[in-house]
């Protein structure tokens, strides 16, 4: 907004009177140091009429400075502006550099743990803070005249993209919104809803990056460019492949077998000598930037393993990227950073390897890291004191760490299912954190060469611009009963028909009629090939999938309960007792010579068999809990290595007149399962029970229920195209009136009324936020001491991850008996969901409940990460404070609706206090 040198009179005047038009950005542009682009201005300028706002940008382009002129503007009118973020350290981020520019008095910060100056004018904010205050009628959405939405294109999120939504729908008409967005290829589409839902809103789009982005490939030691004579392109060009990375690649391609492969074999049929294909070590990789001048880096590495170990190849090679002043620096930020941390749990923490790799100009960065470690990696790499992050895929979502090169080592990825190619809009993402705009003249992007990986194949993700908005919005219970409860059904549904998601099924007609129509013609095939009564065959499968289903969740149901008891009973076995192993090698009597009691892990009791076998024994060997059948006299000290000790201890078990019992008879409905038995006889008594051609006919029944499902998979496809998320939405809430979450209005108009429980609903903000209302409700946590209670509420937010999931245990007692009883709400709700054609609710989880047992009643954070080890688990000391943190959050809640004086509300809030402590009250987001 300054007149250039090099202006014509003309454009000096048009200047002119754009400055007199606009005189907030004026000003504004005045305070800033650098002059603004084309789409700043428009973005700007739009605010400034009026309109809501709507940028997409590459990352790095500076759309922030729109969002910032939103905060500029309702400062200078006197009113209230809120600025959210997706994450808590993004808040954190933006609340300082906001502090820094306004001062403290004029700006807040919110983010469900954090409360500071929140009457301020200017508030910061995750979304779900904000979806939380429109739900709960906050006061101060009346005087708010500004939202800006940073990262709005998280609204794509499976997980967490309905509350941007929620918040675009129920902000008041008066509030502008400014959302700032990713590059992404359906931005126009997405301006048209906010158009209909929000009123006159501008779209702004800016494909033009602000530091070029120069695309290459490392090929051992060599790095060269991957397109030849490239530029920065405009969408659409056509770039050539370099013809000396194709030579190159296929050079060096042919000079190694492929991991895990042999040469061709030579004339005598022996394997050739031919080299196995190394990777370039991640050092030198390093040092190749290093010596390019292409330093500070992102590498990003898709495993939390594989970066932690990228750190430390670096270190052991001796590479150091620091001098000694920064060396010094990185001392003073650390300390600074990490004052907060219990020096005892540094140790477990790891925190002088991790303080040395940062002093070397070396860090890792993902999930499993604790809160306060990755902000001080953040903070280095800004001030370039980290030259080198190791990262996962998590740091490209919004964190504002932009680096001059981004490194890529593989293309592939794991998604949580399988490992799948990197998708365009992908690689996109990763690589355009290359480039820091006002440093770099240019921005580097490096795929590092290997067997396997087409130079054309990168050149196909590096040059396609395709990244589509999709919303993930779908009504949940804890929306459906806040939507009841503030305008009625009715206007819910309206409300729902508004949504984005709804906006882009209308739009979409998904032409599957053709197969619909093939499979149909194949079922009836399915039909004429089973002999005999189709109707009754079905009925016979599905009677076998009953049987399958109910044993399954029987066996979920029982195996953490029956573990539990046998840990329990091992521990009360005493020197000299004599017991029975039921089956195996070592079945028959055995004498506990050793009751092999440890604090950390579960009793492994050494015995002696009287087959003189002596050896450590574990809660697997035995289906049950375990009884002394007597004691014998053994030695005091007792050398088990001496074959004449485990003879005569042998002999001794042998004379003692200890006889193995009886086995118990099964009693019919003892120990079997009422329904479990009904099943099993419905299906001994069913007609098709003894038919010669029954497996035959069942295949087919197979194919037919499998292709039945992809077909009504299919037809449900097509009917989504109109009034999907309002057909939903009463489902939820015939199933909510059900379960007397809701009741018919007094004055009999038709519409829902939220009950007490549906009021208590209201106010869960969970994934499993009906479950835990049944609970609740239920009283199945009732009694339960704080320590007891934590254990069992992480069993609604924990989620293990596949990799490092072990056999979960609980806590013997009370836990169990509440876990189980938790589990049984959770089969009868699915059930239901099942019958309303729901989402399933997620299973509970136990893997989290030993770890924040022992957490809450005290244990020190290295007893807790080696109990969780021991049983099998991997928790990284980051994933501990990250899950406990989620379940004082769910605490937090339960303890809001209850309150202290309920006996489960007075736990909650004794657990929070109990978990809140150590790491896991330390600083980070």
């Amino acid at each position: 907004m300054v007149n250039s040198p090099s202006q014509t009179p003309a454009e000096a005047y048009a200047a002119s009177q754009r400055r007199a038009r606009y005189p907030q950005l004026t000003r504004f542009a005045a305070e800033s140091s650098f002059e603004f682009d084309d789409f700043q201005v428009r973005g700007c300028e739009a605010l400034e009429d009026g309109h809501g706002v709507l940028v997409c940008a590459p990352t790095g382009a500076g759309k922030t400075v729109v969002g910032e002129f939103a905060v500029h503007l309702a400062l200078a009118e006197g009113r209230k502006c809120f600025y959210t973020t997706p994450i808590k350290a993004l808040s954190n981020q933006k609340y300082a550099d906001l502090v820094g520019r306004y001062g403290a008095d004029a700006v807040g910060l919110l983010t469900g743990d954090t409360s500071v100056n929140g009457n301020a004018q200017v508030v910061v904010m995750t979304t779900e803070v904000l979806r939380n205050m429109l739900y709960a009628g906050s006061s101060t959405i009346g005087e708010l005249a500004y939202v800006v939405m940073d990262e709005v294109h998280y609204l794509a999120d499976r997980f967490r993209g309905a509350v941007w939504e929620e918040v675009i729908l129920h902000l008041p008409e008066h509030v502008r919104v400014v959302g700032l967005s990713a590059t992404v290829s359906n931005a126009e589409e997405f301006g048209e809803w906010l158009v209909e839902v929000r009123g006159d809103t501008t779209v702004v789009v800016d494909e033009h990056r602000p530091v070029p982005l120069w695309q290459h490939m490392l090929v051992g030691n060599r790095l060269l460019d991957l397109f030849a004579g490239q530029e920065e392109h405009a969408p659409g060009t056509e770039l050539r492949i370099n013809p000396s990375l194709l030579r190159r690649t296929e050079e060096v391609g042919g000079r190694f077998a492929p991991a895990g492969l042999r040469g061709p074999r030579g004339r005598r049929g022996a394997p050739s000598r031919m080299p196995r294909f190394r990777p370039t070590s991640r050092t030198d990789t390093v040092e190749r930037l290093d010596n390019a001048g292409l330093l500070p880096a992102i590498v990003f590495i898709f495993s939390r393993a594989g970066c932690d170990a990228a750190v430390g190849q670096c270190v052991r090679s001796g590479l150091r990227l620091n001098g000694p002043e920064e060396v010094e620096k990185v001392r003073r930020i650390v300390a600074e950073r990490t004052k907060d941390l219990p020096e005892g749990d540094l140790g477990v923490l790891g925190y002088w390897e991790w303080r040395e790799a940062l002093e070397r100009g070396i860090a890792g960065h993902h999930a499993g890291l604790l809160p306060a470690f990755k902000e001080t990696v953040e903070e280095l790499f800004v001030q370039g004191l980290v030259k080198v992050v190791f990262a996962t895929e998590t740091l490209a979502l919004g964190i504002n760490m932009p680096a001059r090169t981004v490194v890529l080592e593989r293309l592939v990825k794991y998604n949580g299912e399988a490992h799948v190619d990197l998708t365009p809009g992908e690689y996109t993402q990763l690589t355009g954190r290359a480039g820091r705009r006002g440093i770099d003249v240019e921005g580097h992007a490096v795929v590092v060469w290997q067997p396997g990986i087409d130079p054309k194949q990168v050149g196909g993700l590096a040059s396609t611009r395709t990244y589509p908005l999709r919303s993930s919005f779908r009504p949940g219970y804890n929306m459906a009963v806040n939507l009841v409860a503030q305008v009625g059904a009715e206007a819910a549904r309206d409300l729902l028909e508004q949504s984005f998601a709804q906006f882009q099924a209308d739009r979409s007609v998904v032409g599957t009629a053709r197969r619909i129509e093939r499979n149909k013609e194949a079922l009836r095939g399915y039909t004429s090939a089973i002999t005999g009564d189709f109707d009754q065959m079905l009925e016979y499968v599905e009677l076998r999938a009953k049987i399958s289903a109910r044993e399954k969740a029987l066996s979920r149901q029982n195996t953490s309960a029956r573990r539990a008891g046998t840990a329990e009973s091992l521990e009360k076995l005493r020197k000299g007792d004599v017991i029975a192993v039921p089956a195996g090698r070592r079945a028959g009597l055995a004498v506990v010579v050793d009751p092999g009691l440890d604090p950390i892990r579960e009793p492994r009791p050494v015995v002696v068999t009287e087959d003189r076998w002596s050896g450590p024994l574990s809660v697997s060997d035995f289906p049950s809990p375990v009884e002394a059948l007597g004691n014998i006299k053994l030695p005091k000290h007792i050398e088990l290595r001496s074959p004449k000790t485990r003879r005569d201890i042998a002999s001794s078990l042998r004379n003692a007149g200890i006889s193995l019992p009886g086995r118990q008879k099964r009693r019919a409905g003892a120990n079997e399962d009422g329904e479990l038995a009904a099943l099993r006889r419905a299906l001994r008594a069913h007609p098709c029970h003894g038919l010669a051609e029954r497996e035959a006919n069942l295949r087919w029944v197979e194919r037919y229920q499998r292709l039945t499902a992809e077909t009504e998979q299919l037809e449900r496809k097509v009917a989504a195209t109109t009034h999907s998320l309002a057909r939903a939405f009463d489902r939820i809430l015939r199933l909510l009136g059900e379960r007397g979450y809701l009741g018919p209005a007094s004055k009999g108009d038709g519409e829902d009324r939220v009950t007490e429980h549906g009021k208590r609903l209201t106010r869960l903000y969970s994934e499993s936020d009906l479950l835990a209302a049944e609970c609740i409700r239920h009283d199945v946590w009732k009694g339960l001491a704080p320590a007891e209670l934590a254990a069992v509420v992480s069993t609604l937010v924990f989620e293990a991850r596949r990799d490092t999931a072990g056999e979960p245990r609980l806590p013997a007692g009370k836990v169990v008996d509440a876990w189980q009883a938790t589990t049984r709400l959770w089969m009868e709700l699915t059930e239901d969901e099942r019958r309303h054609k729901l989402d399933r609710t997620r299973e509970p989880d136990a893997g989290f409940a030993w770890p924040v047992y022992r957490w809450a009643r005290g244990e020190s954070l290295e007893k807790v990460l080696t109990a969780a080890e021991a049983n099998g688990q991997e928790l990284s000391a980051g994933d501990f404070v990250r899950w406990s943190r989620q379940v004082i959050d769910l605490l937090d809640q339960i303890r809001d609706v209850l309150g202290k004086a309920d006996p489960v509300g007075a736990a909650a809030s004794d657990a929070v206090k109990a978990l809140r402590r150590g790491v896991v009250a330390a600083g980070g987001a």
